[in-house]
């Protein structure tokens, strides 16, 4: 499609068309995060929302992950290949008892994603933050209008300008020399690189093995 976007009835049509494969609402349940927004709208005031159709009662399978200090809804990758090009895609869980309509900065292009010749960049943290500084293109347009490094042009984003704003988060980037840069400003960011010659690094915390 010409499109950037689509969203809704007519994302779901084009998917069809195309023969993505569809799966019953049912597909994207778990208890955990089912108790955990129940949880959330009591502690609001709000109603409780009727358990969607065909899906039965459980034990809480993961009672901690609605804790602020356990996220694990938003998965991210950055990838170079051998032609130099750089791509970006990013998944979120989204927020938990978000008000109806609410998007976050995950598709919004630029904001929470973002992928041109020079830099590729995703996103996870408080994604009202991530969009109202355009995070993902900023770094990339600061590499170019500035001359500045990845890892310096990340870094002041995500560790100055984020900070100073009160968002928090954290980003994996990479250059089209194969660079990366992966800060954060939370206690700890889930990430991971392999380089060209298959050697892999993962993290969880500031350190790395």
């Amino acid at each position: 499609s010409p499109h950037v976007m689509m969203i809704r009835d007519g994302a779901e049509v084009f998917a069809r068309e195309h023969n993505v494969e569809m799966v019953p609402e049912s597909y994207f349940f778990t208890e955990s995060r089912w108790n955990a927004l129940q949880r959330a709208l009591e502690a609001q005031g709000r109603p409780m929302p009727q358990r969607p159709p065909g899906v039965a009662g459980g034990a809480d399978e993961a009672a901690h992950e609605d804790d602020p200090e356990h996220k694990f809804g938003t998965v991210g990758a950055v990838a170079l290949d051998r032609h130099g090009n750089i791509a970006a895609a990013t998944s979120t869980g989204g927020m938990t008892a978000k008000r109806f309509g609410r998007v976050g900065d995950v598709p919004i292009i630029g904001g929470g994603t973002y992928a041109n010749q020079q830099c590729g960049v995703s996103a996870t943290g408080h994604g009202e933050f991530f969009i109202r500084n355009v995070v993902a293109y900023d770094i990339c347009a600061r590499m170019q209008y500035l001359g500045i490094s990845l890892q310096q042009a990340a870094d002041d984003v995500v560790m100055n300008r984020l900070v100073q704003q009160g968002g928090d988060g954290g980003i994996i980037a990479l250059d089209a020399r194969g660079n990366f840069a992966m800060p954060f400003n939370s206690a700890g960011m889930y990430r991971g690189r392999i380089d060209a010659a298959g050697r892999v690094t993962t993290a969880i915390f500031r350190d790395e093995r």
